[in-house]
């Protein structure tokens, strides 16, 4: 019976001990490094770069990283993120009202002008009549899309300078294009079967593309789709939210985006 006594005593301490090993630290746990969910390019590249510099200043970061628009914000409401990095202020009030949130914006970082890309034609001029044309499937990226395409000369809207609306809002079509709204992750993949698509500039340069070279039509570097960091309202204001939020607006990271994106990343004012 003693016997018995000693082996359920040393199995409930190996027990323990596992639990204890297997237990990281979450999100915003005390000692745990501040997790930063970002998209890969260029947010995550931005990242390593004011990763050593927190570090020095005693403030670790960890980055994990995305290839999608959703899970970072989702994340970030569940607590399972601290803060995350990839996304513009129309993006977030779309997220925000559709999913019952409250994330905020903490800095503005950086620009990403949105292009029209086509494997097929190399000119504007050169899309055919009833091309067909991707672009991005939520809210704030259709419309952006659309503004786009109207500059470009390709249709106009009802509305010219309303940043929300959508294929039925198309006033003018010269060239009677059909649009295919997809998930923006998916659209470099599918760009080589189709006659042209609005791209992000995140997924343009992870796909190789080259904006300022490849785009037949680039935003002006006047966009105003700003990419921020973005917290919670109860850790807005934590020093660590802060002090990385300084160092994604430092001269390091101006200088560093300069030098590594050729215009087609271009830091906020």
């Amino acid at each position: 019976m003693i016997r018995r006594s000693l082996l359920l005593s040393a199995v409930a301490v190996l027990t323990l001990a596992a639990c204890g090993q297997g237990a990281g630290k979450k999100a915003g746990a005390e000692g745990a490094p501040l997790l930063v969910g970002a998209t890969a390019v260029p947010h995550a590249e931005i990242l390593e770069v004011v990763k050593p510099i927190l570090a020095a200043e005693g403030v670790p970061i960890e980055i994990k990283v995305f290839n999608d628009y959703v899970q970072p914000n989702v994340q970030l409401s569940e607590k399972r993120l601290d803060v995350n990095y990839f996304q513009t202020k129309p993006y977030l009030d779309e997220f925000n009202a559709a999913r019952g949130a409250d994330l905020v914006v903490v800095a503005g970082v950086h620009v990403e002008p949105l292009g029209l890309y086509s494997r097929k034609h190399t000119t504007l001029a050169a899309i055919p009549n009833g091309a067909q044309v991707v672009l991005p499937n939520d809210a704030s990226n259709t419309g952006r899309s659309l503004l786009l395409l109207q500059s470009a000369g390709l249709i106009t809207l009802r509305d010219p300078a309303n940043p929300l609306q959508t294929v039925r809002d198309i006033a003018t079509n010269p060239k009677g294009l059909k649009f295919q709204e997809v998930e923006a992750a998916t659209i470099p993949r599918i760009l080589p079967q189709v006659d042209a698509a609005v791209i992000n500039t995140n997924y343009a340069l992870d796909a190789g593309l080259k904006p300022k070279t490849d785009a037949l039509s680039l935003e002006g570097a006047d966009s105003p789709y700003v990419n921020y960091l973005v917290a919670r309202p109860d850790n807005q204001n934590d020093p660590r939210v802060q002090a990385l939020a300084t160092a994604l607006r430092s001269q390091a990271v101006k200088d560093f985006i300069a030098r590594k994106y050729d215009g087609a990343v271009i830091p906020a004012a």
